[in-house]
């Protein structure tokens, strides 16, 4: 009997990036893993559960923060130890589409006989591509694709075809890809399993905690998220999760919602095992304020404790926050505006202006809100290198205007690596001003094995090359730093470390260029090699300051009391369903 039905593995964005000699400058400031995306999807958890209830053994196997922890840690020797039907491997967004490809080869190496299986957007988006690799046997389609895996469980254990598996693309016996419907494209959320107990009764089982961490240093900072809807009413031109990109490749006409009662059950759940901040994910307003209403009155009567952050799409005012600081006391809010140029941000689909975006902030701190963090990006359509620098140069009128005391944080950093493909940009960008350098699946696989970061995007722009958007996302990085030097933010030690650590970074990056200039493959090697250790120091915070992400919360260890009492509150001795259920 094998020790799982299934595991679920998440590869770094690069395999072997421990082997390869690769500069990753800012491409991941503003997330909280690091350039080796280590950080694996929500949907683990959530196809956990209904496969747990269903009866099936599930596993989750971090490689990326493997290898991160352990330089010497052996993929191959944890492969190998592995013991299941189907390994499941996420190709979710383009960063992993190397790593994901190279993970598969091994799998299929160390266990023949098993299945290989992609899911994902991006795996949903590049299906085909995928099946024509030997090493990959399944791709499973669309965004909710809990329900699926279970009937695609119970195919293998009877011995059945997978013709009867909504969503699933697979190979048949002679090798012919076979694609069927995404039919399974559920209008609401309610009957989505949510519960981190999920994760924890696993990881006891496996005795493995250091691999089962959703990304590095969640132990020691961790965030927990819940989330609002799937799909999007909104349509922004670079996104993969917009509007048009669900329904060209995930066959989703509109979004689908979790209700705001269950919404507040999955943060009850949350809070039953972790005294940590809980990330709501989709604007609670894109379902309508009655909604956000619903949405804040259960959380009040429930007793939500945790910090709570949100994501806006767009400004809001006094009603909205108003209405979150009676429920939670103090909240976090992030926004998104790209630019401050306002012809860039409609170019994206964003349609308010900057004005309201100063009387969002107001308003925000006005009634309760702890922190706000506000992102913008450099490579953007219509975005020229004085509009870029503007974005940076505006933060000190928005610090000045809220006042420099406040939790105000605001970041700027390249759109990078990729645009996401079925993104409206990705599918007319000579509409957008865009060109590429990669629209295949193994055309971006090639570019994540460049040493660069800047070697890596897949774009330039009518208005920025590739090399513009390198040099004017440092400039920018300095032009940020001065801002919040000069409104009292930071003081002149801080200043100077981080334009010295920009400067470093940018540096680092002409080195690699003039390396490239080298003929020779194995001189160039050499040269690159002599600079890893140096472009390894400059891996976090080149451009931000990361640690501005990180919210100040106990550490896992700290909340194994509550840990307990959770698991002995949720324990239901017939969770499991028989596998035929």
């Amino acid at each position: 009997m094998a020790s799982a039905d299934i595991v679920f593995l998440h590869a770094p964005s690069v395999y072997d990036f421990r082997k390869k000699p690769i500069f990753y400058g800012p491409v991941s400031d503003v997330v909280p893993s690091s350039p080796v995306f280590e950080m694996y999807p929500i949907g683990f958890m959530t196809m956990s559960s209904h496969l747990e209830e269903a009866g099936f053994r599930t596993r989750i196997v971090n490689l990326a923060v493997q290898m991160l922890q352990d330089r010497k840690f052996d993929v191959e020797r944890r492969i190998k130890s592995l013991d299941a039907d189907v390994y499941a491997i996420d190709l979710h967004w383009m960063p992993h589409a190397h790593g994901s490809v190279e993970i598969a080869k091994l799998v299929k190496k160390h266990h023949p006989d098993a299945l290989v299986e992609f899911g994902g957007f991006s795996s949903s988006y590049f299906s085909r591509e995928l099946l024509a690799y030997p090493e990959i046997d399944l791709v499973m389609r669309g965004d909710s694709t809990e329900i699926p895996h279970v009937e695609m469980m119970r195919a293998i254990e009877a011995g059945r075809g997978f013709e009867g598996v909504p969503n699933l693309s697979w190979k048949d016996a002679d090798g012919r890809i076979v694609e069927n419907p995404v039919s399974f494209v559920p209008k609401d959320l309610d009957w989505v399993k949510f519960d981190y107990g999920t994760m924890i009764r696993n990881t006891l089982r496996h005795r493995d905690i250091k691999g089962a961490l959703p990304w590095l240093g969640w132990d020691k900072t961790p965030l927990t998220s819940v989330f609002t809807v799937r799909g999007c009413r909104f349509n922004c031109a670079e996104c993969g999760g917009s509007r048009s990109a669900g329904k060209r490749f995930l066959c989703r006409d509109g979004p689908a919602f979790r209700s705001p009662e269950k919404l507040v059950e999955d943060m009850i759940c949350v809070q039953d095992y972790l005294k940590s901040p809980i990330f709501v994910i989709g604007d609670p307003r894109q379902a309508g304020n009655d909604y956000a209403e619903r949405f804040f009155r259960e959380a009040k009567r429930q007793g939500v404790k945790n910090h709570v952050a949100f994501e806006l799409f767009g400004v809001a005012g006094d009603d909205f926050f108003s209405m979150a600081e009676s429920a939670f006391g103090t909240y976090s809010m992030e926004l998104s505006p790209d630019s401050h140029d306002e012809m860039v941000r409609r170019a994206l689909g964003k349609n308010y202006d900057n004005a309201a975006i100063g009387k969002t902030l107001a308003s925000a701190f006005a009634n309760g809100c702890e922190r706000f963090d506000l992102f913008y990006m450099t490579g953007l359509p219509e975005q020229t290198r004085e509009s870029a620098l503007d974005s940076a140069r505006a933060a000190k009128g928005l610090w000045e205007s809220v006042g420099p005391d406040k939790g105000l944080f605001i970041y700027n950093a390249p759109f990078a690596p990729f645009v996401d493909p079925g993104s409206r940009a990705f599918e007319n960008p000579e509409k957008w001003g865009y060109r590429f350098f990669a629209r295949t699946l193994e055309e971006h696989r090639a570019l994540l094995d460049q040493p660069s970061w800047k070697l890596v995007l897949s774009y330039e722009t009518v208005w920025m090359t590739r090399d513009d958007i390198a040099e004017v996302s440092y400039d920018a990085a300095i032009e940020l730093a001065a801002a919040e030097h000069a409104v009292g933010r930071t003081d002149r030690e801080t200043y100077d470390g981080r334009v010295e650590r920009t400067e470093i970074a940018r540096g680092l990056l002409r080195r690699v260029d003039q390396i490239m200039e080298t003929r020779d493959p194995a001189e160039r090697e050499r040269k690159l090699w002599d600079i890893k250790e140096e472009g390894e120091r400059m891996m976090d915070s080149t451009v931000c300051n990361k640690e501005d992400l990180y919210w100040d919360t106990p550490s896992i260890w700290l909340n194994a009391p509550r840990v307990i009492r959770g698991l002995l509150k949720n324990w239901n001795p017939f969770r499991r369903k028989s596998r035929g259920g």
